[in-house]
């Protein structure tokens, strides 16, 4: 697709400065430019690429003022990152969908179909599943008996969702997720040996939920595990059987959240964090990449790191003697030798 910036400026109602003719075809970091590209300039330290970029146009803030002469058209709008996000999510929504049902997928009799559908090659419906409005639902993805997904849901290749569970509304899953895996419970019979606890309940997902690849979200062993709307999940997340997150959370990739824990909503989770089970986490908790949480986080929108996790200004007061313990070690290495050695006088 084509547009030219007087198009482009229009949608995001920027104002432009230099040729608003000028025709982009993509899209392009500023520091990878190229003829017929749009990028953006959000971030100060990339303001030296915008005198030598040869994108066509670039969003920049209303606020910007160049330090040199810029050869590219400037769209300037009120947030340069928010606009360029717009403006590829119009691209997005401007391909062509797949729709139809392949003559390979199989879905059983009971199961009910929306409109608008689209289900891929080898996909499996099960048994009184529900498939909402709009959904798109890729090869080889495997819905389990009496699962419903809401309306608009995309279900990318490979994922499966075990039986009884629900999906929202405009939920994104992509390539190898597993949602309604049995949890991890297993009771002690012995020293050596251990019983299965069956896992009899299932997993929740409300709207407007983006889960990455191959995370596995455990089923509860009785109730729910649940997914509040708005939550978005990074590739490789583990989330525990009875787990709750609350709306609007974001955690990047590995982290992973014991059973039965209780995350807060509008809380924000680093790489690789790890959180025990049978806790709760307050509302806009803020956790740094690798911190581990052993206890309750009772103040909301705290900011905590290092494991186990503490506040953040304490970690960085910790940090800086962290790194003086050689040399702190020597000295109190001097300081014993001449204890010592005042004793034996």
């Amino acid at each position: 697709m084509e547009f030219t910036a007087a198009t482009i400026a229009g949608f995001l109602n920027g104002e432009i400065e230099g040729n608003p003719d000028i025709k982009v075809n993509t899209v392009a970091k500023i520091e990878e430019g190229q003829n017929g590209a749009l990028s953006f300039l959000a971030n100060p330290k990339y303001e030296n690429y915008l005198y030598t970029t040869k994108s066509s146009v670039v969003l920049v803030n209303k606020s910007f003022v160049p330090s040199a002469k810029v050869d590219a058209t400037l769209i300037k709008v009120e947030n340069a990152y928010e606009a360029f996000a717009s403006l590829l999510r119009l691209v997005d929504q401007s391909r062509p969908r797949k729709k139809g049902i392949h003559t390979t997928a199989i879905i059983e009799a009971t199961a009910k179909i929306g409109s608008d559908v689209y289900i891929g090659p080898y996909a499996y419906i099960g048994e009184n599943s529900v498939i909402g409005d709009g959904c798109s639902v890729y090869p080889h993805v495997f819905i389990g008996d009496n699962t419903k997904l809401g309306k608009n849901c995309t279900i990318n290749p490979g994922v499966k969702i075990y039986h009884d569970c629900l999906v929202g509304e405009g939920c994104i899953i992509h390539a190898g997720t597993v949602i309604g895996s049995d949890g991890f419970g297993f009771a002690p019979q012995s020293e050596s040996e251990y019983m299965k606890i069956p896992q009899l309940g299932n997993v929740i997902i409300e709207d407007h939920v983006e889960i990455g690849a191959n995370v596995t979200i455990d089923r509860a062993t009785m109730g729910s595990t649940i997914i509040r709307k708005g939550v978005k999940l990074d590739n490789l997340i583990q989330i525990g059987h009875n787990v709750e997150v609350g709306e609007n959370t974001v955690m990047a990739a590995q982290t992973g959240i014991a059973g039965s824990t209780k995350v807060g909503k509008n809380c924000m989770f680093g790489g690789q964090v790890g959180i025990a089970g049978h806790i709760k986490i307050a509302n806009g908790t803020k956790i740094g990449a690798q911190a581990g949480i052993l206890g309750e986080v009772k103040e909301e929108n705290t900011i905590i790191l290092g494991s186990p996790a503490i506040d953040y200004k304490q970690f960085f007061k910790s940090s800086v003697i962290f790194k003086k313990l050689p040399e702190l070690n020597i000295k109190i290495d001097v300081l014993e030798k001449e204890i010592e050695s005042l004793k034996k006088k």
